[in-house]
């Protein structure tokens, strides 16, 4: 059997076991990880080349999918035609992909030279919630894979420009969020001294831009209630510098012990308090409340949520939202600034959740809502609003 014979058939091994999952599992990646390194029969160029493979049998599963039983070569066919360039995926492609044209960018013509819809690329119950999304600008870069975006953490970029030139990466930066590094994705980032002494973190630019959008004033003592690994936990605390600090809270416990190693590796242990359940007399300055949500906006980096999620779950998801966005409220002090934000591109979840919030009273809108698309950014998508308490 030839070389690509092989790897044809090992990707169909790979799919079967997976194939039971992937509209169920929404910890999928972890799965995927765990499946590709126990293989010893798979070094680390060959785990490259089945990762792609698997993520662009995912993007683009209503294409793959139905041909795995009766034409599994086909599907394989596709699945190397439709994956993005790069040098592991190039000699695959040319030995299984031949007969077919070159890829097209869009899914238009792609769906045409298949003798398919590009609308199957997403699900159906996803069109009321996002009818953009069956549009091409954001159609198509919800299909394509995302950057790996960092947020610098040093006052001087230099050393970290250095050392990625020295490695040879290229990097680029944006205007829209001030520190911003983007990298090509897959970039073993976690191995520089910049990222192991603290002086960058990984953050994609849509997370960066939800506290940028929202004017967050130096000082002051701040709530980040649903705070996770911590992402936006250091920015803020950054941007609230030396006299400010953050109570960082989450429902995990794993999470938090992930953002104090963050806080200690980027030298913000001393303005991070992390767990404290004391609220301060008269409420935080300010409470951010990033709840959890569909993640619609990661399709990107996370392309089996669009099988795993369903319209009931993100109306679910909405629910729990406005409960710890009314919650968390309470915590406001008079004047005090309340941050909602979400990773979600759904009506349900953004705009309805804060239309319902302010129907109760007590705060006025700063910014009612403001969308962070992934093609203005070239990142994941967010949405963010912020709200004054009133006077009593």
């Amino acid at each position: 059997m030839s070389r690509a014979g092989s790897q044809q058939r090992t990707l169909l091994e790979i799919l079967a076991r997976l194939r039971p999952h992937w509209r169920a599992d929404a910890a999928l990646p972890a799965r995927i990880d765990a499946l590709l390194g126990g293989d010893r029969r798979l070094g680390s160029r060959d785990r490259r080349l089945y990762r792609e493979l698997v993520y662009t049998v995912l993007r683009y599963l209503p294409w793959i999918e139905p041909l795995l039983d009766p034409d599994p070569a086909e599907a394989t066919r596709r699945a190397a035609w439709l994956a993005p360039e790069s040098a592991v995926i190039s000699p695959f492609r040319d030995a299984v992909a031949a007969g077919l044209p070159e890829c097209p960018a869009g899914a238009d013509e792609k769906a045409r030279i298949l003798g398919t819809e590009a609308d199957a690329l997403s699900p159906a119950w996803f069109r009321d919630e996002c009818p953009s999304a069956f549009l091409p600008r954001l159609r198509e870069i919800l299909l394509s894979r995302a950057p790996l975006w960092l947020r610098l953490q040093a006052d001087d970029s230099a050393p970290v420009l250095a050392e990625f030139e020295a490695l040879g990466w290229k990097w680029r930066t944006s205007v829209l969020a001030a520190g911003a590094l983007g990298l090509p994705a897959g970039t073993d980032v976690v191995r520089t001294r910049a990222y192991l002494s603290g002086m960058v973190e990984i953050q994609d630019i849509g997370s960066q831009r939800v506290l940028t959008s929202v004017g967050v004033e130096p000082g002051g003592h701040w709530l980040d209630a649903c705070a996770g690994a911590g992402g936006k936990t250091l920015q803020l605390a950054g941007i609230l510098g030396t006299a400010g600090r953050v109570t960082a809270r989450d429902t995990r416990r794993s999470a938090l012990d992930e953002l104090s190693a963050r806080a200690a590796r980027a030298g913000l242990r001393d303005r991070i308090r992390i767990g404290d359940r004391a609220d301060p007399p008269g409420g935080f300055d300010g409470v951010l409340v990033d709840a959890p949500c569909s993640g619609t906006g990661t399709w990107r980096r996370s392309p089996h949520l669009k099988w795993v999620t369903t319209g009931p779950d993100v109306r679910s998801a909405a629910m729990v939202q406005l409960g710890l966005l009314t919650e968390n409220a309470a915590r406001v002090r008079q004047s005090g600034l309340l941050v909602y934000a979400t990773c979600s591109l759904c009506r349900s979840e953004n705009e309805s959740v804060v239309k319902d919030f302010l129907g109760g009273g007590g705060f006025e809108p700063v910014i009612p809502g403001k969308w962070l698309l992934p093609q203005s950014h070239d990142g994941d998508g967010f949405f963010v609003a912020s709200f004054r308490r009133t006077p009593i």
